[in-house]
């Protein structure tokens, strides 16, 4: 590759990590409060014997399995601690294609919801657009389940952001950069919450 080519590159590669960075940056002053809500939320639930259950589509749903895997299992291991419960519903396949097939793709996650959600129990709905109706869906039963909402969410919110508890509003419209910043979010709300239980320095600050 010749080195005009190469520059090319690297500059479009430099954009990238630079409009990420930004984001992340502008999180830290805009989101922090709604991430410190969310986390402490998860973290009372879990307490009380509740569980965390995660919902989402597409790259949402890869998300929803990789933090629901996190809180399982942990986050680093230069923090062991004792499993946390957590249950995405994005991954039981037969579960998501009989209702899709039986009711409607609407209802994956609504279903599960009704089935498995108890009362004290979060829900974390992870939406780029905040407009997927089966995660709205799942959140509307979750509130009346008395379960606990938390929208991860990317600019405005959409509806999703005037249906439940805690909304966190990643300021972008860009989805690529969304899903970036969601990721980060999400090992930080993994973070603090195992710390809130399980460390004996952090755990009165719940």
């Amino acid at each position: 590759m010749d080195t005009v080519l190469k520059n090319i590159w690297h500059t479009r590669i430099s954009t990238h990590l630079a409009d990420s960075a930004a984001l992340k940056a502008r999180i830290d002053v805009e989101c922090a409060d709604a991430i410190l809500i969310a986390a402490r939320a998860i973290a009372r639930s879990l307490a009380a014997g509740g569980k965390l259950m995660l919902c989402g589509n597409g790259g949402s749903a890869a998300d929803a399995q990789h933090l629901a895997g996190e809180f399982v299992n942990m986050l680093a291991k230069q923090f062991p601690r004792p499993p946390m419960a957590a249950l995405a519903l994005t991954t039981d396949t037969s579960c998501l294609t009989a209702v899709g097939n039986d009711l409607g793709f609407e209802q994956v996650f609504e279903r599960q919801i009704l089935a498995l959600g108890r009362p004290g129990d979060t829900l974390l709905a992870i939406s780029t657009s905040g407009q997927s109706e089966n995660v709205i869906r799942a959140v509307r039963s979750a509130v009346e389940l008395r379960i606990g909402t938390i929208g991860l969410l990317g600019a405005s919110g959409g509806r999703l952001s005037s249906l439940v508890d805690v909304a966190i509003l990643v300021p972008s419209d860009d989805v690529q950069r969304i899903q970036e910043a969601h990721l980060t979010i999400e090992h930080i709300l993994c973070d603090v919450v195992e710390r809130m239980i399980h460390s004996e320095e952090d755990r009165v600050q719940m």
